[in-house]
């Protein structure tokens, strides 16, 4: 999960610093720059459900040594609810963006603008559930190219630094991306079915006849 995670990330991350390459370096990213921005969206979803579905994930707290040794019994495991609050979240933004829909098709028949008509659909509609359900705010307010300070108790999660790199913090440097963070998450809690099946992300539409 956490390679996965890592994965997604370099992912995002190449296909933010795309578009901010010059025209002169790449010109054949200039006409790609809204396809790179909605595939960054599509990146940093996923990689927001990877880590949703690795946050559930606690260690168990380690038992204090003094602590007479006792008889092991086995206890089953609490249901898992972790990957059924992963697939609501998918569910949500298929019925909202059709998200799966758009990511499970074959997009290699069509043109450029039907995809870019088509990924304008699913960014609108992924972008209301996540202002619905999640308090995201940027890590930074300044506008992206301004001189900004990393202080020195910075939350480690918080920030990528790039370039050369000297010294202890504080860092200068210039802000390429503001970031993203979440102050709230309100996802609606579903339980997990019976047995190990999860719940449905999209039901199966069949009209009677």
């Amino acid at each position: 999960m956490r390679a996965l995670a890592i994965l997604l990330a370099v992912v995002v991350t190449v296909l933010v610093a795309l578009p901010l390459v010059p025209d002169a370096t790449l010109p054949e990213i200039a006409a790609y720059r809204f396809e790179l921005a909605v595939a960054a969206v599509v990146a940093a979803v996923l990689l927001l459900l990877v880590i949703l579905a690795g946050g559930g994930r606690k260690a168990a707290p380690e038992r204090p040594r003094a602590e007479a040794a006792r008889p092991v019994v086995a206890v089953p495991p609490p249901a898992a609810t972790h990957e059924a609050d992963v697939v609501t979240l998918l569910a949500l933004l298929q019925e909202k963006g059709r998200l799966v829909d758009f990511l499970m098709d074959d997009v290699a028949p069509y043109t450029d603008a039907q995809v870019g008509a088509a990924a304008r659909v699913v960014h609108q509609g992924c972008k209301a559930v996540l202002k619905e359900h999640f308090a995201i705010r940027p890590v930074r307010e300044e506008p992206e190219g301004s001189a900004v300070t990393v202080e020195a108790d910075h939350p480690a999660d918080q920030y990528r630094l790039v370039g050369t790199i000297k010294g202890a913090a504080p860092f200068t440097g210039r802000l390429v991306h503001r970031g993203w963070k979440a102050d709230a998450v309100k996802l609606p809690r579903v339980l997990r079915p019976a047995g190990d099946r999860l719940p449905t992300i999209a039901p199966a539409e069949v009209e009677i006849t």
